[in-house]
């Protein structure tokens, strides 16, 4: 049985990579890892940005349980209810020696040595490009080699999270950095929920750029570790956060904004190698999954389940995985639940149609379901057949034939909300709006229809209207 645990992420990735059938991406050492590993097909983040969605990786629980409903960086400054939950904390206090390199954004953003002692990391260096998390990353593996005790290793990739450059438009955040510049030399891949022009196709080679450079620094990690003899005793894990950070993905509840890469490589366990897994997963799985592969108990307050049987014994996965999404640079709350054949967002506020996380204030993408029209603001409900629409893009919430589908969806989502004690149920606030009281109405009664259509009008900015989103929170995602 392995006994140590590295765990590799990168930053606002999605499935972005060539084992996961992107063939104009070049990542050669995480297809040749993922031919040694499991990958996990359709595994999906509990929200679509970033500080809830590491959350709930290092922790196996909800957002709603863990308490970071938002950013964890200034203003915003969401944090861990009980930092002994990250997973650092679980492993140190049974002997592991523990070390964070790199991106740090699950629980409040202090100083070094203040989230090591948080968090249960004997030691935390975060920050960095590429290259000085590959040198960190190496120095701890060198140390980890010469120490008895197991270890488990957290290493955060900032790329290919859009970065300011010198090489960018003028008013344009993309994604080039120092050393490393867009790649299409074998071509771009446009996600389908985008418009495929000239602005999508630079945003993507630019993208497929700092993919590859990320896949080289992963590269240089793994190298190492099978240079120091440590392969044969280390659980390897590489997922992301969540979605492209792309229009349409990243802060929605759609599929593009909730997908994400995971692979998971168990040495001496030949039913690890090689496989793929084709049912639906959640990044709070992960944790319970780690421990179990290591030995060490999965505490009860953990909300995931270990994948071990479903990768060695085939037994079958949730039937369904759930979204969340209330603060990124304004309150917006949406809950989602997803089974394999179709998905239900409920929208509490009346929003703008879709958050953009872009940080680009000069759009070069566009998403195919807002060209040529206005954004409008978000229905109540938005019930999506995944496998007729999978772009999610014909809105079935109101149509009879899909009523008790709807209604089935509805039932699961609201106790789900009621066991993750969801802050959303609590209506007594004087804030809570209509159409919040209408979603909560609808999802009570398990009838969608009479709902569906409500909200569907231009948004309207005014401040003093409580339908609207607060402009106050409104800042640019810095981290």
């Amino acid at each position: 049985m392995a006994r140590n645990i590295l765990l590799l992420h990168a930053h606002d990735l999605g499935r972005f990579v060539g084992c996961y059938g992107v063939s104009t991406v070049q990542t050669p050492d995480l297809d040749a890892f993922a031919r040694d590993a499991t990958t996990f097909d359709l595994a999906f983040a509990s929200a679509p940005h970033c500080s809830p969605a590491r959350a709930s990786l290092f922790t196996g629980t909800s957002p709603q349980h863990n308490g970071v409903l938002g950013l964890t960086h200034a203003p915003f400054a969401w944090d861990l209810r009980e930092p002994r939950t990250h997973i650092a904390h679980r492993l140190h206090d049974v002997g592991y020696r523990t070390e964070l390199v790199g991106v740090h954004h699950e629980s409040l953003v202090l100083d070094d040595e203040a989230v090591a002692s948080r968090l249960g990391f004997d030691r935390v260096r975060t920050g960095g490009g590429r290259d000085l998390v590959v040198e960190r990353a190496v120095e701890a593996l060198e140390g980890a080699a010469q120490d008895e005790r197991p270890f488990y290793l957290q290493v955060g990739f900032h790329e290919p999270h859009r970065t300011p450059s010198r090489h960018d438009e003028p008013g344009v955040m993309g994604f080039l950095g120092e050393g490393f510049g867009p790649d299409d030399s074998r071509g771009v891949t446009v996600p389908a929920y985008l418009i495929d022009e000239d602005g999508s196709r630079r945003e993507i080679a630019e993208l497929q750029g700092a993919v590859r450079h990320m896949d080289e620094g992963v590269g240089s990690i793994l190298r190492r570790l099978g240079e120091l003899g440590l392969s044969d005793d280390t659980v390897v894990v590489f997922t992301t956060d969540h979605g492209l950070p792309m229009p349409r993905a990243k802060c929605t509840l759609y599929d593009p904004g909730l997908e994400v890469a995971l692979l998971v490589r168990v040495p001496g366990r030949p039913a690890w190698v090689g496989r793929r897994v084709p049912d639906m997963v959640s990044h709070l799985d992960v944790v319970p999954t780690l421990l179990d592969l290591v030995g060490q108990p999965v505490p009860t307050d953990v909300e995931g389940q270990t994948l071990t049987q479903v990768v060695e014994s085939s037994r079958p996965t949730s039937r369904f995985t759930f979204g969340h999404l209330s603060h990124h640079t304004y309150f917006d709350p949406k809950r989602s639940v997803r089974s394999a054949t179709h998905k239900l967002v409920a929208n509490f506020a009346n929003a703008p149609k879709v958050m953009d996380p872009t940080q680009s204030w000069v759009h070069r993408s566009r998403p195919v379901d807002l060209a040529g029209s206005t954004v409008g603001t978000s229905p109540a409900f938005e019930l999506y057949d995944l496998v007729a629409d999978p772009l999610e893009l014909t809105n079935l919430a109101s149509e009879p034939a899909t009523a008790a589908i709807g209604n089935d969806l509805a039932t699961e989502l609201l106790a789900w909300m009621r066991r993750v004690d969801d802050p959303l149920l609590d209506v007594s606030a004087r804030t809570t709006t209509g159409r919040h009281r209408l979603v909560l109405a609808g999802l009570e009664s398990g009838c969608l229809t009479s709902t569906a259509g409500d909200g569907a009008r231009p948004w309207n900015p005014d401040p003093t209207n409580d339908d609207s989103p607060d402009h106050e929170s409104r800042e640019m995602e810095s981290a």
